[in-house]
């Protein structure tokens, strides 16, 4: 499985949005400070989460995400 999340700054109340294979790896690598995107916005919760069958359904959502639509969604459903 790959996962699309949506991860809040407790910081700065600010989203940041990405994919990966390994959902709970990859939230303990940001909050650990190892990914530098977002190192200083700690610390993180997970938010929201989707489950994708492939790594480009999992790419094409994340993109979507970022756009004004997807921002739109997001801020409908969580």
């Amino acid at each position: 499985m790959f996962y699309t999340y949506i991860l809040k700054s407790l910081k700065d109340q600010l989203l940041y949005i990405g994919w990966s294979d390994d959902l709970r790896l990859r939230i303990k690598t940001h909050n650990k400070g190892l990914a530098s995107a977002i190192k200083d916005r700690r610390p993180l919760k997970l938010i929201y989460y989707e489950a994708c069958l492939n790594k480009n359904k999992a790419i094409v959502r994340e993109k979507y995400f970022k756009t004004g639509f997807g921002r739109r969604f997001l801020k409908d459903r969580i």
